[in-house]
């Protein structure tokens, strides 16, 4: 049994008829469609009306190409451990023998804005999606709430579209969470080229029918709201088995919680990080992927510790932006020049390299991974080098 069927749920289900499994598959979601890739949500969906939604399989395909029992429209809310139960918010039951939880996030809402008169969005499906496409081909006035990646994805696109836009970030400078500041600074000199306006330390504290309030005092006019503010996860059913939910489903290495034959993967999932030196949840389409992945294999008796570095990549308008692992509470070495727009960043802390962010730089980034995954330990002065051959540090190993 998997509940959710996102991109975690969908690849495991995959894996576990790519390893040989022939018992039962039931796939549970909640929304209408089958399994789809999020990253064209803010990315190519936006940008090109054609776009059709990226469907990982064709609905029918779930059930004719892999014997998969796939429901939609109704979530996943409760479950029986001792009767091996699960129940749909829609009154439908399931039996299972293992379960996995592929369950994902939900938008965080911003409270200055529930029961506006104006209009207010969030981004995370593909009616999202359509609905953001449309204020854009209308050139609209667009107010974005929260600076970081999804929200500047959509900001790239209103812009390069014409829209008006500003974007109200509460911390002194963009992607703060993850980014050093050169890069902050490199992307808001990027969208102010294109005409996006920027008010940092502020945040949102009411609304009009036609524009938002700012705790600076400031008033902006807008057509729409859209409101970027990070996630939280999805775990009430988790919560119903009595699991710890303190931001996230803890799990170990093999994706298995603290109930027997109960396995995590996915957004959702509280897993260790090397890079981080602590336990996170991983908001990437890569983890959903991989580490779904490992688990289904551990659901059907294999033993398959999953430790991928996490790994997110962005494109702000002529930028391609990488990161990978952790680039906070550390030292950066500069790898190239960043006055040219193709560069990188390398985290160290100690020996340790433990995270990497490279601009226009995907060759330096396919061998960061590599170097940081194998926990390999080049000396800082090689590092410093912009000649130094990265993959000299992986034939050190």
């Amino acid at each position: 049994m998997i509940a959710g069927a996102g991109q975690a749920g969908a690849r495991a289900a995959e894996a576990l008829r790519s390893r040989g499994f022939k018992g039962a598959i039931t796939m549970i979601g909640d929304e209408p469609h089958p399994p789809y890739e999020r990253p064209q949500l803010s990315k190519a969906m936006l940008h090109s009306p054609d776009t059709p939604v990226a469907y990982i399989k064709q609905p029918r395909d779930w059930n004719e190409a892999l014997g998969v029992r796939l429901k939609t429209g109704a979530a996943a809310v409760d479950c029986d451990t001792d009767r091996r139960i699960v129940s749909t918010a829609d009154g439908r039951s399931f039996p299972f023998d293992r379960l996995l939880l592929a369950t994902g996030t939900r938008p965080r809402r911003l409270a200055a804005l529930e029961g506006a008169s104006l209009d207010v969005q969030y981004l995370r499906n593909v009616e999202d999606a359509f609905q953001f496409r449309r204020h854009i081909a209308a050139r609209s006035r667009i107010v974005i709430v929260g600076g970081g990646v999804i929200g500047l994805e959509a900001a790239c696109a209103a812009a390069k579209s014409g829209c008006h836009v500003t974007v109200i970030e509460s911390e002194a400078r963009l992607l703060a969470r993850a980014f050093p500041t050169l890069i902050s600074d490199l992307v808001a000199d990027r969208h102010r080229s294109h005409g996006v306006a920027f008010v940092f330390s502020a945040t949102v504290t009411g609304s009009t029918s036609h524009s938002v309030q700012l705790s600076n005092g400031t008033e902006i006019v807008a057509d729409l709201v859209l409101v970027g503010i990070g996630v939280t996860p999805s775990s009430e059913l988790a919560a119903r088995l009595g699991l710890p939910t303190v931001d996230g489903i803890a799990v170990d290495v093999c994706g298995r919680t603290a109930v027997s034959d109960v396995f995590c993967a996915g957004d959702a999932a509280l897993q260790w990080s090397r890079c981080h030196g602590r336990a996170v949840r991983v908001e990437t389409w890569a983890n959903a992927q991989n580490q779904a992945i490992a688990v289904a294999a551990n659901m059907i008796g294999e033993i398959n510790a999953y430790n991928d570095p996490p790994w997110f990549w962005t494109d702000q308008y002529d930028l391609n932006i990488q990161v990978v692992g952790d680039m906070r509470d550390a030292d950066h070495i500069a790898r190239g020049d960043p006055a040219s727009a193709k560069f990188s960043i390398i985290a160290m802390r100690g020996t340790e390299v433990v995270g990497a962010l490279a601009v226009n730089a995907a060759k330096d980034m396919a061998m960061l991974r590599r170097i940081i995954a194998a926990n390999a330990k080049p000396l800082r002065a090689y590092l410093e080098s912009p000649s130094y051959d990265l993959r000299a540090a992986l034939k050190a190993q």
